[in-house]
């Protein structure tokens, strides 16, 4: 497999784990860095030893084939607009867009340019999540009737150094996160046929506790306490909370409720964790083990060793762009997602069920020899 030349837009925290990520994968290299902030693009250059471009010198660049958009975000529809009008692929961070009207110009865009949009998260394409997937196609706990799903925590201000933007329209804990859980549900049952939703907020201000603004109170114009019903065209129903007004809290991250038993499901935010299986007689089994490349831990995260295989999905897009075959973490999907999550913000906002505008197939699912032989 030939490489594929990889630009990147944006040099925040999250850039550091695709420059760090990206060398493990074969068919892809970085090639150039870009930031609205060149002296960020800079740095990042000198660490990784890659080239800092300007956004329009890299858009230019003709060894450059698929752009990462990794801005905020609010950016997101304007730079993927910009990066297809350039005749590049895109590989963007998640929330594709914030809203289906800006997806559907983009997937517009992207058809009349003849090039590819893929979208993260593809923490679905992980080991404990693909380990689910071969469980439910088998059958292992018959027909899925029914599920939760939960996402909570008391809020970004107690970390993180500049938390204003998760607490702006775009974000929030639905758009945030929700697109891990949303993603791997769609990736498991299918997509989503309607939705209703409750949604509030702790208050209209919140106090950051991190260094460096410590004390600082940031504005609230988003809900940041949500929980919906979603109705899976198959007909499974499932119950998704997402909240940062938690202090503390006992549930499960997923679980799938099926007419021969129970699958818990770890978070979908990982690539990794322990998949579980619950049957008639009540007993608790971790399922027997399922080599798969992503489930292999490789990452020490604060003394605690993690799976994370980050940019799995734009390794997946570049082989199927050589390949001339279907890439996991489509434009499709993606659009799905934002259509069920604004939907979601929407039903909370106005008391009704909404109906979703778009649908997707569920992505091919990813063996073990698959993932192999996206690695180095």
């Amino acid at each position: 497999m030939s490489n594929l030349g990889i630009g990147i837009i944006g040099c925040g925290n999250i850039s550091t784990a695709y420059l760090e990520l990206i060398p493990l994968f074969r068919g892809i290299e970085v090639r150039a860095v870009a930031d609205i902030n060149n002296s960020a693009a800079v740095q990042k250059a000198e660490e990784f030893n890659f080239r800092a471009d300007s956004i329009e010198g890299l858009l230019r660049a003709g060894d450059i084939d698929v752009v990462v958009n990794l801005t905020v975000p609010d950016a997101h529809f304007e730079v993927t607009k910009n990066i297809l009008s350039a005749g590049k692929h895109v590989y963007t961070e998640k929330p594709m867009v914030l809203s289906l009207v800006e997806g559907q110009a983009l997937a517009a865009l992207a058809k009349t340019q003849s090039r590819r949009i893929g979208s993260a998260p593809d923490t679905f394409l992980g080991g404990a999540h693909q380990k689910a997937r071969a469980f439910l196609d088998e059958g292992a706990v018959g027909e899925i009737v029914a599920g939760t799903a939960h996402v909570m925590s008391k809020g970004m201000e107690h970390w993180h150094p500049n938390p204003d933007f998760f607490f702006l329209p775009g974000a929030g804990p639905m758009l945030d996160i929700g697109p891990y859980y949303v993603t791997n549900l769609v990736q498991l049952l299918g997509p989503v046929k309607r939705v209703a939703a409750l949604t509030t907020s702790a208050g209209d201000t919140r106090t950051i506790l991190s260094e460096p603004r410590k004390g600082e109170k940031i504005p609230v114009k988003t809900p940041t306490n949500i929980h919906a019903l979603l109705e899976f065209h198959k007909g499974m129903t499932i119950t998704l909370s997402t909240s940062w007004d938690v202090l503390a809290h006992r549930h499960p991250n997923m679980e799938l409720y099926g007419t021969e038993g129970s699958l818990y499901i770890p978070d979908p935010n990982f690539f990794g964790g322990d998949v579980e299986i619950v049957g008639k007689d009540g007993e608790i089994r971790s399922m027997a083990p399922y080599e798969h490349p992503f489930a292999v831990l490789n990452n020490d995260d604060n003394g605690q060793m993690l799976a994370n295989y980050r940019a799995a999905g734009l390794a997946d897009m570049a082989a199927a762009i050589l390949e001339d075959r279907p890439h996991r973490c489509s434009m499709e999907l993606a659009l799905h997602t934002v259509d069920v999550m604004t939907a979601v913000l929407t039903s909370g906002k106005e008391g009704r069920f909404v109906d979703m505008q778009t649908s997707c197939a569920r992505p091919a699912p990813l063996t073990p020899e698959q993932a192999q032989g996206l690695l180095k």
